[in-house]
């Protein structure tokens, strides 16, 4: 039997990756599927049984459908505070992460000595951002096996800054106010450390600016300033919702996510129907507040038209 080249190649891609698709069918999408049956299942009979998990309906123990969200919302006594304050936290370092990766993606696409080096440098944490390094430069050092007692160097103590307007006064000047710059520069080795995608990403939107555009704007005698905001923030903005998306998404398996802490410790106490509440609305909050931002951004971008 003769099969067309054409037919052949699609048959060898699909060969190809089958495995990976039989892997996401099994461990992927039918778990999550069976987490979100989770969030409609009575709490107390949610239990692991011979052959699997002992599933029980709420509406056939008389319970309304809604009544593991409520719980999430109204009778855990962690859940809503944890909740606001990563949305809080997330809020507020989005952007300053966006910000400080297109900066130094500007830098790191100037012609200079060392430029392979420096790139190296920042995307150095994409490649050793394991828990115990983490951890030391969030000053979490405990949590490594490490505390015995001794005092480590400065270089890891992540409120160094904190203490410094403490001294000058600052931090008394408001409260809300002193939170955020606590937050901000407290905070700063986090936000390298959560760059180097980002970085690189917005790297490869500033190598493929055509060549045409830098001699046009170099002809009509454009300063670096009206380059940066004529031309290179237009042609990178695609990259900036790109990237907005990739920030917030990672902040889901963060280390130090409070709300992925606590529904963790609910699946440890066995209270899997209210674990799996939370996580899901958790991520039904995430993605109404990307696609609202998404659709906010997407006005401002610059779609080149062939």
């Amino acid at each position: 039997m003769k099969i067309p080249y054409e037919r052949r190649k699609s048959l060898y891609g699909y060969g190809f990756i089958s495995i990976w698709l039989i892997g996401t069918i099994l461990w992927f999408l039918i778990p999550l599927v069976e987490s979100l049956c989770y969030c409609f299942m009575d709490n107390a009979q949610l239990k692991p049984d011979v052959g699997g998990m002992n599933k029980v309906w709420l509406w056939n123990v008389g319970q309304n459908w809604l009544t593991n969200f409520k719980y999430a919302f109204a009778a855990d006594p962690q859940y809503k505070q944890n909740l606001i304050s990563v949305l809080k936290d997330t809020a507020l370092t989005t952007p300053m992460i966006l910000i400080f990766s297109l900066f130094i993606a500007v830098i790191l696409n100037q012609e200079f000595k060392g430029r392979g080096f420096a790139r190296a440098i920042f995307f150095l944490p994409v490649i050793i951002a394991t828990g115990p390094v983490y951890n030391i430069i969030n000053g979490n050092i405990a949590t490594t096996g490490a505390d015995s007692g001794a005092q480590f160097s400065t270089l890891f103590e992540t409120d160094i800054v904190d203490q410094l307007l403490e001294f000058l006064g600052v931090m008394n000047i408001s409260a809300g106010l002193s939170e955020v710059i606590n937050s901000v520069v407290t905070n700063i080795f986090g936000l390298v450390w959560s760059s180097g995608i980002q970085i690189l990403i917005f790297l490869a939107a500033l190598q493929n600016i055509p060549v045409s555009a830098k001699e046009a704007a170099s002809m009509e005698g454009a300063t670096a300033w009206e380059y940066f905001w004529k031309i290179t923030l237009p042609y990178v903005s695609p990259m900036i919702l790109a990237n907005f998306i990739y920030t917030v998404i990672d902040s889901f398996t963060k280390t130090d996510n409070l709300v992925m802490a606590r529904v963790l410790d609910k699946q440890l106490d066995w209270d899997y129907a209210f674990a799996a509440a939370m996580a899901w609305s958790y991520f039904a909050i995430v993605m109404v507040v990307v696609g609202i931002i998404v659709m906010i951004i997407n006005k401002f971008i610059f779609y080149e038209v062939e």
